[in-house]
């Protein structure tokens, strides 16, 4: 998906994945909300909140887990409180979409979409699909149980993912 949007539409583009990265999960100590000096845990989120401030389009993504997105992701925007608590507008027009890998083809790619909308819309980040007929909420992948194989030979998905990159664009040439 970066690759294609970098080629097709010019964007600059950066993967930040939580594979292998140590993020623990927001401890509800208040610490970012009474100092406003950020999050009191220091993991490897330090390395992301700066991505986060910085960027003005996110595409993320995840992989299906019990039918919804991976708990690291949800830790990962858990923890995005402590920008907000520092900075209440950190988000704020910012343009948003979201991907989601299964196993399945209907194994919960659109309900971990749906949370990742959810935090978009609580954060004033302006969610972008890809449009009726195919990629209405964002891009639903479906690897059948093969990795990236699988997620190669899916066309209905990449055709979705491409779709959304598309509306990314048109947004993109907006600004």
């Amino acid at each position: 998906a970066l690759k294609y949007a970098s080629e097709k539409y010019g964007f600059e583009t950066e993967y930040w994945t939580v594979r292998k990265k140590r993020i623990t999960f927001c401890l509800h100590c208040d610490y970012c909300i009474r100092e406003k000096q950020g999050c009191i845990s220091k993991d490897d989120m330090e390395e992301l909140f700066p991505k986060l401030e910085n960027a003005r389009f996110f595409l993320f993504g995840t992989p299906v887990f019990q039918g919804n997105l991976s708990g690291q992701l949800k830790t990962v925007l858990d923890r995005c409180r402590a920008l907000i608590a520092k900075n209440p507008n950190v988000f704020k027009n910012k343009i948003g979409a979201a991907l989601a890998v299964g196993g399945d083809r209907s194994g919960g790619q659109e309900i971990a979409i749906r949370s990742i909308l959810d935090f978009y819309l609580q954060n004033h980040i302006h969610s972008v699909s890809g449009g009726a007929f195919g990629a209405n909420l964002g891009a639903s992948l479906w690897t059948r149980d093969l990795g990236k194989d699988g997620v190669e030979k899916d066309e209905e998905g990449l055709r979705a993912i491409r779709k959304v990159i598309k509306k990314l664009a048109e947004f993109k040439l907006q600004l």
